[in-house]
C-alpha cells in the first residue's frame, strides 16, 4: 500500500517534521508453530507484519486489513502483546515519524503466504528456532507472543 491519503495531507502542510502515529504490529503463527515475516521492500530487513492505523481505525481491524494487504493472509487477532513507543523511524524520503505502536499475536486462518504489495520484496513462515535477522524489538515480540498471558506489556 502507498503511503496513506491522510498521512500525505499532513505531508502537504509540514513538511518532513516530526509525526506521532498509530501504528500496529502482527505476529501471525500457524498451526505449526511457524511466523509469518515479510522482507521490507525500502530497507531490505526482516520483519513481523506492521502497518499505520487509519483514522477511526480500531487497531485490531487495522492489523487485520495490513497483513491481508502485505501478505495475501487473513488473520484472527487473538490478544494484546503490548503497546509501546517506535521511534522516531526517518523513512529513505526524509520523513520523520514516532510510532505508538499497539503489537498483537494473531492466528493463521487462510490464505497462501505471498507478496501481496509493494511495501515486501519476500513474504515467507520461518520456524521460530530458524528467523532470519530481526531487530531486537521483533525478535523479542516473535519469542515472548508463543507463551503470552494477555497481560499487555507496557513500559511503567
Amino acid at each position: 500500500m502507498p503511503t496513506p491519503q491522510f498521512v500525505l495531507d499532513l505531508r502537504e502542510k509540514i513538511g518532513q517534521a516530526p509525526l506521532w502515529l498509530p501504528g500496529a504490529g502482527a505476529v501471525v503463527y500457524d498451526d505449526a508453530g511457524r511466523v509469518l515475516l515479510c522482507k521490507r521492500a525500502d530497507t531490505g530487513a526482516w520483519t513481523i507484519i506492521t502497518g499505520m492505523i487509519e483514522p477511526g481505525e480500531e487497531p485490531a481491524a487495522a492489523l487485520k486489513r495490513e497483513v491481508l494487504e502485505e501478505t495475501g493472509v487473513e488473520v484472527e487477532v487473538e490478544l494484546l502483546l503490548g503497546i509501546g513507543v517506535v521511534g522516531p523511524v526517518t523513512f529513505p524520503n526524509g520523513d520523520v515519524v514516532t510510532f505508538l505502536n499497539h503489537d498483537f499475536r494473531c492466528r493463521f486462518v487462510s490464505g497462501d503466504a505471498r507478496v501481496n504489495d509493494d511495501e515486501s520484496s519476500d513474504v515467507r513462515w520461518f520456524p521460530v528456532d530458524d528467523l532470519p535477522p530481526l531487530n531486537p524489538r521483533h525478535l523479542d515480540l516473535v519469542t515472548t507472543a508463543r507463551t503470552a498471558d494477555g497481560v499487555p506489556h507496557f513500559v511503567r
